[in-house]
């Protein structure tokens, strides 16, 4: 790229491979050059945590902080009511308000990690958009704010203009959602001076339709940046793994497997992935990211460390790192695997492995199960697991068995008394 910010924040955004787009790269760049800016990312409340796909924008909010500026955590109380149909071939569930609340404050437990909160000109807020949205009047909006939309621009939008190419249904709900996230921005500039938005790039026309909606509202000029969309290096969506998603809140997903989520980073991906979610300097980044053979596992380690220390602190990434030892170098159960403890109740006259498999997480079904036994892929206690049929009673389980998928995945199975 061309243009060479003098902000700091952009210059953060350049070199360590956030930034795919921007509306305004000089006006930021000024804006951002001549106070503090407060700039947002909205999330929608569809769960109790976010996971690790959200993490980039998690990331943007944290650096817009430490460059000196406000970082707005908008939370999507009033949107999660429609639901956003970007990159979705289905209409999502709908949530009482009772679940979003729900939502929204195990949400602020994984923001308390990455932003602080306060009063003070660059401290970290968290709004809200059920404050404005949940009061509109239908008709004032359609005449103050329905105006200014152009349905023919709206259908233009790869949001709705796939989802009508499949002949898949999009209900008047979902097409609003746009109308209401550019309010999202106006709203936001009004009351707390916003001037940023950012997101992923598949939300570049929803963030145009906030920048176009505030200028043509309130006569202000506000500007967006977007990054790239993300994905490992072998195609995958960031977020999913063999058992799920991967969740930022300890309560959803351990801080061991947050840790071997990234300890099993592919090579390609360690460099990039270190400048994205760590704080390590950035030519320290491309030297581990250069590393080739048993010497890039080092670099790995020290991936999976540094991002568990931002998601969960310095000692459970140093609990996890220790487990892993034990596990992978000593042939140890570790007690900090994953652990799935069983009554009396459940194992019964016994129950088989395939089953074990499926509940510890580490296989999504019983078919997956039994073809990753049949691959010669599973462990009990370490020891090769080549009978699908195994059944385990009580007797088997008096002390905790460890259970493996592959070499990386472990799980404890115990009895409880």
């Amino acid at each position: 790229m061309t243009f060479q910010p003098k902000s700091e924040f952009l210059n953060v955004m350049i070199e360590r491979g956030f930034l795919a787009d921007c509306t305004d790269y000089q006006g930021l760049d000024d804006a951002l050059n001549k106070g503090v800016v407060p700039g947002y990312i909205g999330f929608d409340a569809t769960a109790k945590s976010l996971h690790v796909g959200s993490l980039i924008q998690i990331m943007m909010l944290r650096w817009l902080q430490k460059t000196g500026h406000r970082p707005i955590a908008l939370m999507g109380g009033g949107t999660t009511k429609v639901g956003d149909p970007t990159d979705r071939a289905d209409e999502r569930p709908l949530l009482s308000p009772e679940q979003i609340d729900e939502n929204i404050a195990g949400i602020r437990q994984v923001f308390d990690k990455y932003l602080s909160f306060g009063d003070g000109p660059s401290d970290a807020i968290m709004v809200n958009n059920a404050e404005w949205l949940d009061g509109l009047n239908y008709l004032e909006f359609l005449r103050d704010v329905g105006r200014h939309f152009s349905v023919n621009r709206m259908l233009s939008f790869d949001s709705v203009k796939l989802r009508l190419e499949r002949e898949q249904s999009l209900s008047f709900l979902e097409f609003n959602y746009m109308i209401l996230q550019a309010y999202d921005f106006m709203e936001l500039n009004r009351r707390y001076g916003c001037l940023l938005q950012m997101g992923g790039s598949d939300q570049w026309g929803n963030i145009v339709n906030g920048i176009d909606l505030t200028r043509r509202m309130r006569g202000v000029e506000v500007f967006g940046l977007t990054t790239p969309l993300l994905t490992t290096s072998d195609g995958k969506k960031m977020g999913k793994s063999a058992g799920g998603a991967v969740w930022l809140n300890a309560e959803m997903l351990s801080p061991y497997e947050f840790w071997q989520y990234w300890r099993n980073t592919t090579d390609a991906d360690v460099g990039r992935f270190l400048k994205l979610y760590t704080e390590l300097p950035v030519e320290e980044c491309e030297r581990l990211g250069a590393l080739e053979g048993s010497e890039i596992n080092e670099a790995k380690i020290r991936l999976a460390r540094e991002v568990t220390t931002l998601c969960h602190g310095a000692e459970a990434a140093a609990a996890a790192e220790a487990t892993a030892r034990e596990v992978f170098e000593k042939g140890g159960t570790g007690d900090d695997l994953p652990t799935l403890a069983l009554s009396a109740e459940d194992v019964g006259d016994g129950i088989s492995v395939v089953q074990l498999l499926v509940r510890s997480g580490l296989v999504e079904s019983g078919k997956a199960a039994k073809r990753l036994i049949a691959d010669s892929g599973a462990r009990l206690d370490d020891e090769p697991l080549r009978d699908a049929g195994l059944m385990l009673d009580a007797r088997a389980l008096a002390s905790p068995v460890k259970l493996s998928a592959g070499k990386k995945r472990h799980a404890l199975i115990t009895l409880e008394d």
